[in-house]
């Protein structure tokens, strides 16, 4: 019996993308049409926002353990989040989560590990690029980091809080990725991380001047992995 995934969700469509990825990837381990046990609980994204624009990362983790609380209480094994940036919260709520929780940033990590990849770039909302989630962890495992610069930052958050959460996809939001990767490559990066869980809408190894990283993907294969498995990826 494989275990039972909980998702704890923040903007739509990523979360969607890591359920559907879920569901229609786990035929290839379990059988036609079967895949693991999955909830998902997602709060309004405007309270996320809310803490967010404040700068209240505790706020922030308060809303996860919400979920966590709920996924818990209905039967899920252990906990997932599709979410890049809001794992910056995740210390302040460690000690207290009632499940084990598989880190998006070490299933990225141990996926450019195993592709023997050295410098990856991050892409990502504004408020990820500027935090240590991605550097600290990487670097941890060997791993050099490379970040948009503070005008690349502003752009891409607008293109992923105006447009991409939205559901909006438009060439000029590929160009620019492709600009911002272009640049990552001058600087010696040997692949990107797509660490925003819905650049993976518009971006891949097809249209990207890199290999990327697909975290949500990733993340939700490892999921699968582990729920089949009953084990940590």
């Amino acid at each position: 019996m494989a275990q039972h995934i909980g998702i704890v969700a923040c903007s739509a469509e990523g979360a969607a993308l890591c359920y559907r990825t879920i569901c229609g990837e786990g035929a290839a381990l379990l059988g036609p049409h079967a895949h693991p046990e999955v909830s998902m609980h997602t709060p309004s994204l405007a309270d996320y926002l809310d803490c967010i624009g404040r700068g209240d990362w505790p706020g922030v983790g308060e809303i996860m353990l919400r979920s966590a609380d709920k996924l818990a209480k209905i039967g899920a094994d252990f906990l997932i989040s599709p979410d890049n940036t809001i794992h910056q919260a995740l210390p302040t709520i460690a000690p207290r989560l009632p499940l084990p929780w598989l880190h998006i940033v070490e299933v990225v990590a141990d996926e450019a590990i195993a592709r023997g990849f050295r410098s990856l770039g991050v892409l990502g909302t504004r408020w990820l690029v500027e935090s240590e989630v991605y550097p600290e962890t990487l670097a941890a495992r060997g791993l050099a980091c490379v970040r948009p610069s503070a005008a690349e930052r502003e752009a891409l958050n607008r293109i992923i809080m105006d447009e991409l959460v939205m559901g909006v996809f438009t060439p000029q939001a590929v160009a620019y990725h492709q600009e911002v990767i272009a640049r990552m490559k001058q600087a010696g990066c040997d692949a990107v991380v797509l660490a925003c869980t819905e650049i993976p809408l518009i971006m891949n190894d097809a249209n990207a001047p890199l290999p990327t990283l697909d975290s949500t993907r990733l993340l939700a294969r490892a999921a699968l992995r582990r729920a089949v498995a009953g084990a940590p990826a």
